[in-house]
């Protein structure tokens, strides 16, 4: 299997290092990631600077980027083959409802899957990397199991992950959830610069709206892996109808 591995806490985190030496035991794995730390960066490309890709010292490359700049760079050139299985994290905290929207490992996982690859993203539920490698061992295992299925004909997939932070023995079997919800973010940091201008920091995410039976939440919070599988479309078909009915009334409203 050859797995292209990506993060959002850039090429020196902890969660990408462990998952890259737990998944080595049994794939070919080149890691391209972001230089710094790109949380919360999405799909985001990079359209109006140059992008610059350099080799460590451990063979990681990095790039000077965003999670989606990394994986777009690997599979439309920086690459001589397409790798089977794009893998992002493991992140530094969870990724969980409503989080999925800004994370820049999911995004990372999301450029693999419009590409065509089968894509996962992994997260771990607390910050601070307490039993990474117990992490790393069941995000792995995880991987040599799913990616050796082709699931739905062949058709590519994406997969949101979070693993709890506990050992080996404590991580209950996955369960397969819905996206929870959570609470509109914290109030936003306000404080004086050096200079006298008032400085505005992003307040913490919100605590969880819907963690109910069923969602990543809830398996998690009971000490289970959470899987989600996500799509792209963020079409509300079932407001179609209504909208093409309303749509023709205000057209119709405005003729003279």
């Amino acid at each position: 299997m050859k797995i292209l591995l990506c993060n959002d806490d850039g090429f020196q985190a902890q969660g990408i290092v462990a998952l890259h030496d737990a998944l080595r035991t049994f794939a070919e794995v080149e890691v391209v990631a972001p230089e710094h730390n790109n949380s919360a960066k999405s799909n985001a490309l990079t359209l109006h600077s140059p992008l610059y890709v350099h080799r460590a010292a451990n063979g990681f490359r990095y790039v000077n980027g965003t999670p989606a700049d990394c994986v777009h760079i690997a599979l439309t050139g920086l690459l001589d083959y397409r790798p089977d299985l794009v893998v992002s994290g493991i992140n530094n905290g969870a990724n969980m409802g409503d989080d999925t929207i800004y994370s820049g490992t999911v995004g990372a996982a999301m450029e693999g899957y419009l590409f065509g690859i089968p894509a996962i993203a992994f997260s771990q539920i607390d910050k601070g990397w307490a039993h990474i490698d117990a992490c790393a061992a069941v995000a792995a295992d995880l991987v040599r199991r799913i990616g050796a299925h082709q699931l739905e004909g062949g058709r590519p997939w994406l997969l949101n992950v979070n693993i709890p932070n506990l050992p080996v023995d404590q991580v209950k079997p996955p369960k397969v959830c819905r996206l929870g919800r959570r609470h509109a973010a914290e109030k936003v940091i306000t404080m004086p610069s050096p200079r006298g201008d008032t400085m505005y920091w992003i307040g913490g995410a919100g605590a969880a709206l819907d963690a109910s039976e069923g969602t990543d939440f809830h398996a998690t919070a009971q000490g289970h892996v959470a899987i989600t599988p996500l799509k792209v479309d963020l079409t509300d078909h079932d407001a179609l109808a209504y909208w093409a009915q309303g749509l023709n009334h205000m057209l119709a409203g405005g003729q003279g």
